[in-house]
C-alpha cells in the first residue's frame, strides 16, 4: 500500500489553530477511502490529527525540516502533503523538493510565486488584474520614504508573516517610527513591506479547488468588517449581501485566472479588496485557509476532502461530476443552484475576557481564537443568530452609546436614525452629539472620562448603556475609547468597532424585532 505524508501545523496559536486542524483530518480520511496508507506528522496533543485512531500512523514530532526528513527516510512515501498545516508545512516545501521529496498538489515554485512579493505583482500585471499600490523597505529611512510616496494611512508588516503579527495600520510619519522601534527589526534581508491602504473599502475572501484543468469557486465571502481588520478576525457572510452579483462574478472570474496562472492543484485561498466599484487583489494563498471548515459547511461539500483527491491526481469532473451539471450557479460559489435561499455568518470568538488589559479592539494582526457559524434565509437573522452563539446577545431595547471618529461621521446619521426608529435612545460624547444635533437626530450629550461624573464609563458599569458603538480615531494611546472598550467586556454589553459591524447588528436588531427566529441544522440547507 502506497504511503501518504501529511504535515499538520503545530502547536495551536493565535492566527494558526483548529481549522488548519480540520483540513488535516478530512485528507487523512481522503486519502485512506482513496487506499493510501495516511501518516500524519505533528506534534500537538490538543488535535483531531494526533488521536490515535484518526490516522494509520502518527509521529508525533515537531514539523521542522530535521524532523520531517527522518519520518521521509523511515517511510518512503509517494509523496508529501504540505498545503493542510498552515503556513508551518508550506515552509518547507521549497527545502524538501530541493532534496527530491515528492510534494503533492501545488508545486513549491507556484507557493513561492504567490509568497513572493515582487513575483506575484508580476504575475498580477501580466494577468491585467489590480493591485493596491506598495513597496519594500530595507531600512528606516527607506519606509519612512516609500510611506510619504504612497500617502498616509498606510499598512506595514515584516514580509513572510503568519496571522497578521506585527502588522498594523498607520497614519503618519511619527506611528511609523515607533512602529519600528518597537516591533520589528529592518534591514537587507528581513524587509518591512508598505502597502497603500484602500480606507473604506469592503473585503472580501475566496476560497477554490483546482485539478489543474478545472477551477471550482467554493465561496466568495463578504467580509462584515471594513478592509484593514484581519481576515481571521473579521465576520463574514456567505453569499455576499452589500456587493452586487456583477461585481461576485467578475470576483470569480479573477479567482480562476489566479488559481489556472498558479498551476493550482488543490485549495487556493485568495484575498480582494472592492472599491469604488473597483476590485483590487490583495493575496493568493495557495494552500488550506482557516475559512475552508465554514465554506464547507455552508456550502455541503467537504473542499479538504476534494483536494486531496485532486492532489493524488483525480480529476474535479469525476469527484463532483453532479456540480458541474448545475445549469444555473449561484453568483457566490459554483457548488449551489441560484435559487440557494440561505445565508450563513461566520463570527469570531475572543479571549478579551481573559486578558484585562489588551485593548478589544480589532485590527490587521489577528486576536481570534475561535469561531461561530448563523444560518437563516434572512441577513439579519443570520447575523444575530452568529453574536448570540459568539456570547454576545443583541438588545431589543435601551440605551445606545455612540462615539465615533471624525471620518465616520457622515456614515453614522442613517444607522442613528434607524436606532431611533428601532425605540433605543441615543447617548453621544460632545462631537458625535454635535454631529447628531446637526443632522436633526435627537441624542444625550453625556461627558467624557476626563469629565465629570458619571461619565461615560460610570454609566456603562451601572448598567445603563445596552449597546456600544464606538469607532477608534486611528491614533494608539490609551484614550478614553480603550476605557468604554474594556468597560464593554467586562460588563458584556455588546459593542462594535466598525461602521459596517455596526450597520449589520442594527439590520440584526430590526430582523429579531419583526421576523420570527426559527433554528435550522445544517441538514435542513441540503434539504437532507
Amino acid at each position: 500500500m502506497e504511503k501518504i505524508i501529511i504535515l499538520g501545523s503545530g502547536p495551536n496559536r493565535i492566527g494558526q489553530g483548529v481549522e488548519f486542524d480540520y483540513a488535516c483530518v478530512h485528507c487523512v480520511w481522503s486519502l485512506q477511502e482513496e487506499g493510501y496508507q495516511a501518516i500524519m506528522v505533528n506534534c500537538n496533543p490538543e488535535t483531531v490529527s494526533t488521536d490515535y485512531d484518526t490516522s494509520d500512523k502518527l509521529f508525533f514530532e515537531p514539523i521542522v525540516l530535521e524532523d520531517v526528513l527522518n519520518i521521509v527516510e523511515k517511510e518512503k512515501p509517494f509523496g508529501v502533503v504540505v498545503q493542510f498545516g498552515g503556513q508551518t508545512p508550506l515552509k518547507l516545501a521549497k527545502p524538501l523538493e530541493k532534496l527530491k521529496i515528492p510534494i503533492l498538489g501545488t508545486s513549491p515554485e507556484s507557493i513561492d510565486i504567490a509568497e513572493d512579493r515582487e513575483r506575484f505583482r508580476d504575475l498580477i500585471i501580466k494577468l491585467g488584474l489590480k493591485q493596491p499600490e506598495s513597496a519594500t523597505a530595507k531600512s528606516k529611512e527607506e519606509a519612512i520614504k516609500v510611506a510619504e510616496s504612497l500617502g498616509y494611512p498606510v499598512l506595514v508588516r515584516p514580509s513572510y508573516v503568519l496571522g497578521g503579527r506585527a502588522m498594523r495600520l498607520v497614519y503618519d510619519t511619527s506611528e511609523l517610527l515607533k512602529y519600528i522601534e518597537e516591533a520589528v527589526t529592518v534591514t537587507e534581508d528581513k524587509p518591512i513591506l508598505v502597502d497603500k491602504f484602500l480606507d473604506g473599502s469592503i473585503e472580501v475572501d475566496v476560497d477554490c479547488v483546482c485539478d489543474g484543468e478545472d477551477v471550482l469557486v467554493g465561496a466568495v465571502m463578504e467580509h462584515i468588517e471594513e478592509a484593514g481588520i484581519h481576515s481571521g478576525d473579521s465576520a463574514t457572510c456567505i453569499p455576499h449581501y452589500t456587493l452586487s452579483d456583477e461585481i461576485v462574478e467578475e470576483i470569480k472570474e479573477q479567482s480562476r485566472k489566479l488559481a489556472k496562472a498558479l498551476n493550482t492543484v488543490g485549495l487556493i485561498n485568495i484575498q480582494y479588496a472592492v472599491k469604488d466599484g473597483e476590485i483590487y487583489v490583495i493575496e493568493a494563498n495557495p494552500r488550506a485557509s482557516r475559512t475552508v471548515p465554514f465554506v464547507s459547511k455552508a456550502i455541503g461539500y467537504p473542499l479538504a476532502k476534494i483536494a486531496s483527491k485532486v492532489m493524488i491526481g483525480k480529476k474535479l469532473r469525476e469527484i463532483v461530476p453532479e456540480v458541474f451539471q448545475i445549469k444555473e450557479k449561484h453568483p457566490a460559489s459554483d457548488f449551489l443552484p441560484k435559487d440557494f435561499p440561505f445565508y450563513a455568518v461566520k463570527e469570531v470568538v475572543f479571549p478579551w475576557n481573559r486578558f484585562p488589559e489588551v485593548d478589544p479592539l480589532l485590527g490587521p494582526e489577528m486576536k481570534s481564537t475561535g469561531e461561530v457559524m448563523g444560518i437563516d434565509r434572512d441577513f439579519g437573522l443570520a447575523f444575530w443568530k452568529s453574536q448570540a452563539a459568539a456570547g454576545q446577545i443583541l438588545p431589543t431595547s435601551g440605551n445606545v452609546f455612540i462615539s465615533v471618529a471624525d471620518k465616520d461621521k457622515p456614515h453614522i446619521e442613517s444607522i442613528a436614525k434607524e436606532l431611533l426608529k428601532l425605540g433605543f435612545r441615543i447617548y453621544a460624547t460632545s462631537g458625535t452629539h454635535k454631529f447628531l444635533k446637526e443632522k436633526g437626530i435627537e441624542s444625550v450629550l453625556v461627558n467624557k472620562l476626563s469629565e465629570e461624573r458619571p461619565n461615560i464609563v460610570d454609566r456603562i458599569k451601572n448598567k445603563e448603556i445596552s449597546l456600544i458603538i464606538n469607532t477608534p480615531s486611528g491614533k494608539r494611546e490609551r484614550s478614553d475609547a480603550y476605557y468604554i472598550r474594556r468597560a464593554a467586556v467586562s460588563t458584556k454589553t455588546p459593542y462594535f468597532t466598525t461602521i459596517r459591524g455596526a450597520a449589520a447588528a442594527v439590520m440584526a436588531i430590526k430582523s429579531y424585532k419583526e421576523k420570527d427566529l426559527d433554528v435550522l441544522a445544517l441538514q435542513d440547507m441540503r434539504g437532507v
